[in-house]
């Protein structure tokens, strides 16, 4: 049964054609009854069944033309005096039609022709109706009225009906549309977060290793104790870069539930002074100091605080050259966190802290930007006049919730 109207929903025209065949049949037998008294309207009666039927056939291929098809059979049949007869009930079918799915205007025009139909019926042939009275004329118009009205009505209520049902799809496919979007933007922002936490990582911890392994390599025979120093300190940098990549894997892995100590909180603000130790055992000499009263800052200022000054030495490590200094100035305002970063180096190359130059490079100072723009802050980053690199920020200051 299903296949069956399965395939009357494919094939709408076949449907309509085999009823039509059966209103054409319907028609053939009132004409062979002696329906109509003379020779005369009874061949005029077969050119009227024919249109009608075609009407019913085509009405939803052409609901517009046929519909006109149908006003042009009707007329014909005041005109030439033939009488309603079984075809006619395609008059009811198009009105139905038309209301559902054509145009405006032709549901308008249906309408008007359903009103006027039976009025016009009467008064051409008020002698075939039951009884002469006006009252009862009357009477009957009306009842033959309503028919057409119903099915004008039905119809036009179904469109009305196909339209919200058609918005509330569009609505929802326009909403998933937008969810998928929005997914798509959450994606993109949470890969780059990660992919900025895992360069700051990196970057940070694998050039203290290396800086540590050329040392430990250099003095290996003259100093073995301070080669062992080394190798301690690169073992405890790479514990370090684990633990904060496992970390990053947990957020990956969204449906499962880190063990208790298998990950490290994010790192803040109290955690500078620890990064600065670390920095200063690779043999970079790092001047730090903290200017006014400490006070509880957003989580998003802090890890940006501290991933600043990360990035910050490990570009004096990379490009200030084997005597540069450097000095961290970290100052609570009133409104704000200020951060300034200096070294006394060979300083960075151009294309590093302008937007990722031309052969995109200077990623660590383009995530710099990123965070400070993604909590409110300013950056700026470049030569100092005197020698070397500056990278100051200011961060804004909201109580913690």
């Amino acid at each position: 049964m299903q296949r069956l109207y399965d395939f009357l929903r494919r094939h709408p025209t076949g449907v309509d054609v085999f009823w039509a065949v059966v209103l054409l049949g319907l028609s053939g037998m009132s004409l062979a009854s002696g329906m109509y008294a003379s020779g005369r309207e009874t061949f005029l009666a077969i050119p009227v069944a024919l249109g009608l039927s075609t009407v019913v056939a085509l009405r939803r291929r052409l609901p517009e033309k046929m519909l006109l098809l149908a006003i042009a059979v009707g007329l014909c049949q005041l005109l030439f005096d033939v009488r309603p007869g079984v075809g006619n009930f395609a008059m009811l079918v198009i009105t139905f039609t038309v209301a559902t799915i054509g145009e405006r205007w032709a549901s308008r025009l249906a309408l008007v022709c359903s009103l006027s139909a039976a009025a016009l019926s009467q008064l051409r042939w008020e002698g075939s109706g039951p009884g002469g009275s006006w009252p009862q004329q009357v009477f009957v118009t009306v009842i033959m009225t309503v028919p057409f009205v119903l099915a004008w009505v039905m119809g036009d209520s179904l469109r009305t009906r196909r339209a919200y049902f058609s918005q509330l799809e569009e609505r929802a496919a326009r909403l998933e549309r937008e969810r998928e979007a929005q997914s798509k933007v959450a994606v993109a922002a949470e890969r780059a977060r990660i992919a900025r936490e895992l360069h700051d990582v990196v970057a940070h911890n694998v050039s203290v290793m290396v800086v540590q392994a050329d040392g430990a390599a250099y003095v290996m025979d003259t100093a073995p104790d301070q080669a062992r120093q080394a190798l301690t300190t690169i073992s405890s940098t790479g514990r370090q870069a684990l633990a904060e990549m496992r970390r990053l894997l947990g957020v990956l892995r969204t449906g499962d539930a880190p063990e208790s100590g298998e990950y490290v909180p994010q790192p803040d603000v109290e955690q500078i002074e620890e990064l600065i130790e670390q920095v200063r055992r690779t043999g970079l000499a790092v001047d730090f100091k903290v200017e006014g009263t400490a006070r509880p800052l957003p989580s998003g200022v802090e890890l940006t605080a501290y991933r600043i000054v990360q990035e910050a030495l490990t570009n004096t490590r990379k490009h200030g050259g084997p005597d540069a200094g450097a000095s961290v100035r970290l100052v609570y305002f009133d409104d704000g966190l200020g951060l300034l970063v200096e070294d006394d180096g060979r300083g960075a190359a151009h294309e590093l802290y302008e937007d990722g130059g031309a052969d995109g490079a200077g990623h660590g100072m383009i995530g710099m930007r990123e965070r400070v723009g993604m909590v409110g802050g300013t950056l700026d980053a470049g030569p100092r006049p005197g020698g070397g690199f500056r990278i100051s920020a200011l961060l804004p200051l909201k109580p913690a919730e």
